[in-house]
């Protein structure tokens, strides 16, 4: 029986030490994507946190298009290494094809759960101190605007109420159920098969 409590232990250790250097390198791959501003104590934290890996990474493998494609491939790897060290904490094996897939699964969803996040602490603030500026506010409005411009030209407001970011979060919910859903399925199909 005590080995099972050890066994959760490991796993919740993996899980969270690795989820938490990944979500810095995707905050950052995010906040680089819709140019936000690289001055600000946040994202200065970041760039500190996770430079270590990604400056030779960069030599390697050079951006894209304006995306930073060393930090997608270090954002993999890390979540395979993670899903690899969780099996063997657990006593599973998977198929290297299975835990690629359900790695970009895996990143996907925590895309998608920052913009909720970002989208939700921004309406929060808005209740409460609406029009207030510090370098959080500034960096959750810069992540969550390129979502919620489109669908303010769609639905404008309704007696000075915006709908928009509801719809956004309602889209990004779906997704999870009809996007990250089937691909992390797919990817526990192919590594157990």
């Amino acid at each position: 029986m005590g080995g099972n409590y050890a066994e959760h232990a490991g796993v919740f250790l993996i899980q969270t030490l690795f989820g938490l250097y990944i979500l810095a390198i995707m905050l950052r791959f995010l906040l680089q994507w819709v140019r936000a501003d690289f001055y600000n104590p946040v994202s200065q934290f970041l760039v500190k946190v996770t430079n270590p890996p990604l400056k030779p990474l960069r030599r390697l493998i050079p951006g894209f298009w304006g995306i930073d494609l060393a930090a997608v491939v270090l954002m993999l790897l890390l979540q395979m290494l993670e899903l690899f060290l969780v099996g063997v904490v657990v006593g599973q094996s998977f198929r290297p094809l299975g835990v690629l897939v359900m790695s970009a699964g895996e990143l996907l969803s925590l895309a998608i759960y920052v913009f909720m996040v970002a989208i939700i602490i921004q309406i929060i603030l808005s209740w409460i101190q609406p029009g207030a500026y510090n370098p959080v506010t500034g960096l959750i409005n810069r992540l969550s605007e390129p979502l919620l411009a489109p669908a303010r030209r769609l639905i404008p407001p309704i007696s000075g109420l915006d709908l928009s970011p509801l719809a956004v979060l309602i889209l990004l919910q779906l997704s999870l159920i009809l996007l990250v859903s089937p691909i992390r399925d797919l990817g526990r199909m192919l590594a157990f098969q």
